[in-house]
C-alpha cells in the first residue's frame, strides 16, 4: 500500500471527511482491521483564506508546494489536496515533487463522462467558480465538458454560504433551501448534473436536494486516492 499525503485543513471539516472516506474504503477492500497509510499537513485556514481574498495566489500556492514537498519527505507516495480552490497550486506542486499529484478534477471528469454528460454546473467558492485554472479549464480541455456557474446574486450567495457558514461548521436549513433553488435554476439553464465543487458542500446538500445528478468531488477524489494507494 502506498502512503497517501494529504494537504488538509482547508477547512478541517472536509479534511475529516477525506480521512473517514479513505480509511473506510481501505478497510472495506482489504478487510479486517486494515486502514490507510496517511501523512497529513493540516493548514490553519485562518492563514490561507486571507491570501485567497487578497488575490495573493503566488504566496498561497508556494505554501501548498512547500507542504507537498514535506509530505513526500515524510514518505508520501503521492499527494492529494483536500480542497478544490487550492488546486490553483497544481503547477507549483507538480514542479516541487517527484511523485504524482492526484488532481481533483480527474476522477470528476471521468465520472461525468461515464454518466454520458457533456454539460454540468459548478458550485464552489467564487475562486473555483470564476477561475479557469482550478476545475473548469481541466474539465473542458481534458474531458470535453462545458461548465455553467451561477449568475449575479446566486454566484455571490454560494460563496457567502461557503465562507461564512460551511467552513465555520454551520449548515443551516435556510442555506440548504437557497442551494436547492440555485441548483434548480442551473438545471433550467441546461445543466445535466451539478458539481459540488467545494469539499464542504456535500455536508449541506444531497441528491435529494436536486432534480439532476450531483457529483461530489470529495467522495470521488477520496476513492480515487484509495485506487492509487492500492494499485
Amino acid at each position: 500500500m502506498k502512503t497517501i499525503g494529504l494537504l488538509g485543513g482547508m477547512s478541517w471539516e472536509s479534511s475529516t471527511t477525506y480521512y473517514q472516506l479513505i480509511n473506510r474504503e481501505v478497510q472495506k477492500r482489504l478487510g479486517g482491521v486494515h486502514s490507510a497509510r496517511i501523512v497529513m499537513h493540516s493548514f490553519d485556514f485562518g492563514e490561507i483564506a486571507p491570501l485567497q481574498s487578497a488575490g495573493r495566489w503566488e504566496e498561497a500556492n508556494a505554501r501548498m508546494a512547500e507542504a507537498a514537498k514535506a509530505l513526500v519527505g515524510a514518505g508520501a507516495g503521492f499527494v492529494v489536496m483536500c480542497c478544490n480552490t487550492m488546486h490553483s497550486a497544481t503547477a507549483e506542486i507538480e514542479r516541487a515533487i517527484a511523485v504524482p499529484f492526484l488532481h481533483i478534477a480527474d476522477p470528476l471528469g471521468r465520472a461525468i463522462r461515464e454518466a454520458g454528460m457533456t454539460k454540468v454546473a459548478l458550485l464552489g467558492s467564487r475562486h473555483t467558480m470564476a477561475q479557469d485554472g482550478i476545475i473548469r479549464g481541466r474539465l473542458r480541455d481534458r474531458y470535453g465538458i462545458s461548465v455553467l456557474v451561477p449568475d449575479g446574486d446566486d454566484f455571490t450567495e454560494v460563496d457567502r454560504v461557503i465562507y461564512e457558514e460551511l467552513v465555520r461548521g454551520r449548515f443551516p436549513d435556510s442555506s440548504r433551501a437557497t442551494c436547492r433553488a440555485i441548483m434548480a435554476g442551473l438545471a433550467g439553464r441546461g445543466a445535466e448534473g451539478i458539481v459540488l465543487g467545494c469539499t464542504e458542500l456535500p455536508l449541506l446538500v444531497t441528491s435529494h436536494d436536486a432534480a439532476v445528478p450531483l457529483f461530489d468531488t470529495t467522495t470521488l477524489h477520496a476513492l480515487a486516492a484509495v485506487d492509487l494507494a492500492l494499485a
